[in-house]
């Protein structure tokens, strides 16, 4: 599989390839699959971190293609992780469809890096069903850092069964759905009008973003103008794009 300029641009870079080995697959909802793999060493290798992301290459007559995926529940000893994919069209769902254990697919691992904010007194976190594992790894680092902040979670949905999936909240935490309308403007308004500078904390909560990009850019300005949140207490992905 010839790689694009994308794949020359990453091994200049100092990005490391590894393959890996489909070992299962389960359907987590009817529009979402997971898919179990070895890592051929990727986790002992790479520094591990909350919201970890990998960059797989699909095979397109031939040429390479890459898409991006969080890690779920990885599993350094066993060597082991899974990840999830939303069943829409597309090369990378359509490998999922139809893969079968034994299968290999090769990974890159570069670019993805997080740090967990100290102090936070509050975590608030927009985004959807495809940043879903990457706020479960989030929220369960909590613990990891010793952390005891409770966070409020405004998720975006598109389909009847997107708020069954497991999101990893404590008690402490609460989470809002919000269905997908005009184009992702429901969400951002429903955000912004709820991050107010009286409701939040600008020096001690973090702000953690991953939905649609016009979505993302809109709630990121609001918290830089409006509330005066510093960058570094933001962490903002555009995901995907409408």
């Amino acid at each position: 599989m010839k790689r694009s300029w994308e794949g020359i641009v990453l091994k200049a870079m100092g990005a490391k390839d590894f393959m890996l080995e489909v070992i299962g697959r389960e359907e987590i909802s009817p529009d979402f699959l997971r898919v179990n793999v070895k890592d051929g060493g990727l986790l002992m290798d790479s520094e591990l971190h909350p919201t970890m992301w990998i960059r797989l290459w699909f095979d397109d007559g031939g040429k390479g293609h890459q898409r991006a995926y969080t890690l779920v529940d990885p599993d350094v000893r066993a060597g082991t992780f899974s990840m999830d994919f939303a069943m829409h069209a597309g090369i990378a769902a359509d490998w999922a469809r139809t893969v079968q254990p034994g299968a290999t697919i090769e990974a890159t691992v570069q670019g993805s890096a997080f740090n967990f904010p100290q102090p936070a007194r509050r975590l608030w976190i927009v985004g959807d069903p495809a940043s879903i594992p990457a706020i479960n790894s989030l929220l369960d680092a909590r613990s990891d850092v010793g952390s005891t902040a409770p966070a409020h979670l405004w998720l975006e949905f598109q389909h009847d069964a997107d708020p069954s999936l497991e999101v990893r909240t404590t008690p402490s935490d609460a989470v809002t759905w919000i269905p997908r309308k005009r184009d992702g403007a429901a969400l951002a308004e429903e955000v912004c009008s709820s991050l107010t500078a009286e409701a939040v904390s600008p020096e001690e909560d973090f702000f953690w973003v991953a939905c649609e990009a016009s979505s993302a850019r809109a709630i990121a300005k609001h918290l830089r103008k409006v509330v005066g949140v510093d960058r570094l207490r933001i962490d903002v992905l555009g995901y995907w794009k409408a």
